[in-house]
């Protein structure tokens, strides 16, 4: 006799998708691995269920006909945010993952389908701790450090620069504020608006985030305020906007000088309104919320250059923060490579106890142009190419290892690292100058390789193709 062996609980499980067949598939599948399965034909439906009863996982397809996946995930989560949320989609781009994992989802596969698969990431999901919403205190083997409230993404340091930042977030955050934060390219803004908010009253209302800086104006005006069907064309359904949904909450607006002028009057009459219509609509509708806004360039220079609304600027700077780089906070690198170390071999499922020296030596000698972004990037990709216990230079990146042996020579010329060039002959000598005048450009802009590429007056590719003959040279 066969024995079919159930969970101690059985768990339950809606499906959201508008293709009847997958979904019947699907749920004799998941039904004969021992769950409860319910489905959903559309969006609306899906949402009506989870306030009916009780769910632990929702699958729920991106693209439906009456709403984007995304906007379910965002509803799932304003009724229960312990519900797991897995999207499907065939639209496999790394933008949609990105967007619905920072939006709550636990994880994102694409069509077709495997079974194996999809109860692998079902497993994972409702085995997974839930999302905690206490914030951790400091560590009393090093004090001073911390995670982020609603973010374990980057970590805080002890530097005098992070303890004076946090000083500053923990005096604004109960406040309703609007905010501006200023930081480089991988400063960790948006993390920082996470906890803001996560510190502050609205923590068990939604934090919504969009990103200003790619949106043309029809699409900004939509994401923020919403449209109604029919209001331009690709608009058929209703949609409800970001206003709409961060309802209570905090919106958090990165890029935001390079939103239109007319978005940025629209914007300034929801703030001091309160109320708003959506794009092709008639009905006023009003929210609550609590605006932080981010920004490369100076919101104040902006203004003054007539790139942005003063008055809009006035309104946004209630208290402005600024993210230190990461090449002046060089006291918690030692910090940062611990953290992304670790949290790397969760990922991967490695044990890498450290680095070497060198590599220590390099890291706080390398002028990190991406900051914290950059820096988790290569500690990532070191451990992943690592087979020994501990991470050696050779799996560093060439412009970090490169760093600290490329040094002045007399007025101010740079030597290439000895033996890279052992010819003599006038080929040799022009491969060393090529050499040269590359390393110091790429010193000046702080390896930033597109700037680098446009002072040499070559494409990046070929600054790329240059590089890497130099570091298999170094390598031989």
């Amino acid at each position: 006799m066969q024995i079919s062996i159930m969970p101690e609980v059985q768990r339950k499980i809606l499906i959201i998708d508008d293709d009847p067949d997958l979904c019947t598939l699907l749920s004799k599948y998941l039904g004969k691995n021992g769950y409860n399965v319910d489905i959903a034909f559309s969006g609306s439906k899906g949402i009506e269920k989870i306030k009916e009863a009780r769910v632990d996982l929702v699958i729920c397809d991106y693209r439906l006909g009456d709403r984007e996946g995304k906007d379910v995930l965002i509803q799932i989560k304003k009724i229960d945010p312990s519900i797991k949320v897995l999207i499907i989609t065939g639209y496999s781009d790394i933008k949609t993952a990105v967007d619905v994992i920072k939006l709550g989802a636990f994880d994102y596969i694409t069509k077709p389908l495997i079974p194996d698969e999809v109860l692998s990431v079902i497993k994972s999901a409702l085995q997974s701790a839930p999302e905690a919403k206490v914030q951790k205190q400091p560590s009393e083997k090093e004090p001073g450090v911390e995670i982020p409230t609603g973010d374990n993404e980057f970590l805080v340091g002890k530097s005098g620069e992070t303890r004076e930042l946090y000083k500053q977030i923990q005096i604004v955050a109960p406040t309703d504020y609007s905010i501006i934060l200023y930081g480089e390219s991988g400063t960790g803004k948006e993390v920082m608006a996470k906890t803001i908010h996560a510190l502050s009253k609205r923590k068990d209302m939604p934090f919504i985030a969009m990103d200003c800086g790619t949106l043309s104006r029809e699409l900004a005006g939509s994401e923020l305020f919403g449209h109604v069907k029919g209001a331009f064309t690709g608009a058929l359904a209703d949609k409800e906007g970001h206003f709409e949904i961060a309802n209570g909450g905090t919106l958090f607006l990165d890029e935001v000088a390079n939103l239109s002028y007319d978005v940025q009057a629209s914007l300034l009459r929801v703030i001091q309104e309160k109320i708003f219509k959506r794009v092709g609509g008639n009905k006023e509708m009003s929210t609550d919320v609590r605006i932080i806004v981010a920004s490369n360039e100076n919101l104040q220079d902006a203004y003054k250059k007539g790139k942005f609304r003063e008055d809009l600027y006035h309104r946004f700077n209630e208290f402005s923060i600024n993210l230190p780089p990461l090449r002046n906070r060089k006291t918690d690198i030692p910090l940062f490579a611990k953290f992304f170390l670790e949290k790397t071999n969760q990922e991967l499922g490695k044990n890498v106890e450290g680095f070497d020296e060198d590599v220590m030596h390099a890291f706080e000698n390398y002028s990190w142009p991406g900051n914290l972004r950059e820096f988790r990037n290569v500690v990532r990709r070191a451990v992943l190419l690592t087979e020994t216990t501990t991470i050696s230079s050779k799996s560093l990146p060439w412009e970090i290892t490169n760093t600290p042996i490329i040094s002045p020579g007399i007025n101010g010329d740079y030597t290439p690292q000895a033996g890279l060039f052992d010819e003599t002959g006038l080929k040799d000598a022009a491969s060393r100058a090529e050499y040269e005048t590359i390393m110091k450009v790429l010193k000046q802009v702080n390896n930033n390789k597109t700037k680098a590429a446009e002072i040499l007056k070559i494409d990046r590719k070929t600054l790329y193709n240059k590089i890497k003959v130099y570091e298999d040279a170094q390598l031989k």
